[in-house]
Formats: structure tokens, sequence, C-alpha cells
């Protein structure tokens, strides 16, 4: 991906709310199954990562993009940017 698609994406996911909330027990498989479903959904999703959590956030963005086949677009504070494209999608994002 390149710095000018992700400047794209980054951009889209400003207005976006976190639709999934990662927990004190981290990438757990229940909140890889929601964000898979979120992201199939979408192809954009936020996620937040809760303050009791404990885990290195980077590495929970990681796995998460690792079990759901996507791209982690950013990770800033405790806010995680995915994408995955979806072809069979309506209205599908189109990256510049």
């Amino acid at each position: 991906m390149t710095s000018k698609q992700r400047s794209y994406l980054m951009s889209l996911a400003a207005k976006l709310d976190p639709v999934v909330h990662v927990g004190k027990d981290g990438a757990t498989p229940e909140v890889t199954a929601s964000a898979a479903e979120a992201i199939k959904a979408r192809e954009l999703i936020k996620l937040n990562v809760l303050k009791n959590c404990g885990y290195d956030i980077r590495e929970i963005a990681e796995t998460i993009a690792d079990r759901t086949r996507s791209t982690v677009v950013t990770v800033i504070g405790r806010k995680i940017v995915l994408y995955r494209p979806n072809p069979d999608k309506k209205d599908p994002i189109v990256l510049p």
C-alpha cells in the first residue's frame, strides 16, 4: 500500500466510529470474529483498544490483521484502522 493510499484511507477513517472494542483479554477469537464480520461488510473499520488492555496495541493490530487477512492502515493512540477490499460490495472503496 502506498503512502497516498494510506493517507486516503486515513481521511475516510477519521469520520468513522469504532465498531469493535478490544478489552483486557486482547485479540481473542471473539474479537477477531467480530472484526472479520465488520470488515467484510464495510471494508474499512476502526477498532478501539480499551485502557485496561495490557497488551501492546501494535501487536494486537498485527494479530487481528493477520487473522482477518486485512491491512493495518494506521495505529494512533488506542485506535486501530484496518482495510480489506471487498470486490463483491455494491459500492467499494476506490483507492487512488
